[in-house]
């Protein structure tokens, strides 16, 4: 019995360690990667934030007196110069009241200087003739008054800008305070952004900005920090900042939302990879490097294998992300393909094509 037992675990350890042999010749190939080598380049660190566009000058313009609009002398949409005349409202009355007072001031003016004779021959009294100066400066003030009624009435651009859709027609009465019609100065303009309490120190006037606005193709626009609030937010404990942009082609406009990039100093020798070869994890980020296979006596194979690396990340970059530490500038690492990778697996490396590695990437709308 004991030798009909050794005899059967005999042939069944032969049968095992054949398949493992058959199972050995019939291993999965090294699974296809791609690689960058890690380089130290110039970093350009930012801090970002999320704003929106305000005019420079932006108004509402309307109406500072009642009447029926007479004329609409602007197109909605249309750039107009500082002094041009948007509207007029009727001004028959203020008109005819206006004769009536030059022709009072002209009887006024008369009276004066016939006064002004009969005193010099002292044919006439100094309280007449101080009158009659009162009564012609009067007349005066009142053709004057009658001008400015007018003037009150005819509304004119307060500024250069741009302006938006007409909210009135000719014919239609105006309260005193009515709306007319947006208008806005729109280069340069204002980019407004909250940063945190803590990025203060980072912050200050005559910093560089760089910002992309949604609907506004791929441009960017930079700018120039111009003012900071006087207080931070004690809800929030974020400060207000304020940017300066050029926008000559007028693509921004109030109201806009942003995202804003304070250009912070350089910085050299910042080790960067691309976000495809992070492999994100809970118990930490890791990466994998591209090794030379070694056999169990420690002499060189052929083929390549990786080993899983823990890194620490720092800020991030369009496609690039900087990394605090876990690698060196030469190492060879995997940049696409990390998913279905584990330590020590075969690799077979090909780059032929490659993930994206830009700063400021302009991927294709899809």
């Amino acid at each position: 019995m004991a030798l009909l037992i050794a005899g059967l675990a005999y042939v069944k350890i032969s049968q095992i360690r054949k398949g493992m042999a058959e199972g050995a010749k019939h291993a999965p190939p090294p699974a296809a990667v791609t690689t960058i080598i890690v380089k130290a380049q110039k970093w350009q660190p930012v801090l970002t934030a999320v704003g929106s566009m305000k005019a420079v000058n932006g108004v509402m313009v309307s109406t500072e007196l009642g009447g029926i609009v007479s004329e609409i002398a602007f197109e909605s949409g249309t750039p107009v110069k500082k002094g041009d005349l948007l509207l007029k409202l009727d001004t028959k009355q203020e008109e005819a009241q206006l004769h009536s007072a030059e022709a009072r001031c002209e009887l006024a003016k008369l009276t004066l200087a016939r006064q002004k004779d009969l005193l010099a021959k002292k044919a006439s009294s100094q309280a007449e003739f101080d009158s009659a100066n009162a009564e012609a400066r009067q007349a005066q003030a009142q053709v004057e008054e009658a001008k400015a009624v007018i003037a009150r009435k005819t509304i004119q651009a307060p500024f250069d800008g741009i302006l938006g859709i007409r909210l009135v027609n000719v014919g239609q009465y105006l309260n005193p305070g009515a709306s007319i019609v947006a208008l806005q100065s729109l280069d340069p303009i204002y980019a407004e952004f909250n940063v945190p309490q803590a990025s203060l120190d980072r912050i200050e006037n005559g910093k560089k900005v760089r910002l992309r606005a949604e609907g506004v193709s791929e441009e960017e626009f930079t700018g120039t920090i111009t003012a900071i609030d006087s207080k931070v937010d004690e809800s929030t404990r974020n400060i207000q900042i304020e940017a300066t942009v050029s926008n000559p082609q007028h693509k921004l406009y109030p109201g806009m939302f942003t995202s804003v990039e304070v250009l912070l100093p350089e910085a050299d020798g910042v080790i960067t990879i691309p976000a495809s070869a992070i492999s994100y994890a809970p118990y930490g980020d890791s990466v994998f490097v591209v090794k030379d296979q070694v056999g169990p006596d420690g002499k060189p194979l052929p083929g390549k294998v990786v080993k899983q690396q823990f890194i620490r990340v720092g800020q991030s970059r369009g496609d690039q992300v900087a990394i605090l530490s876990g690698l060196q500038a030469g190492d060879e690492v995997v940049s696409s393909g990390v998913f279905r990778l584990r330590s020590d697996a075969p690799v077979q490396v090909a780059n032929m094509v490659q993930p994206g590695n830009e700063t400021n990437p302009h991927p294709p709308e899809t």
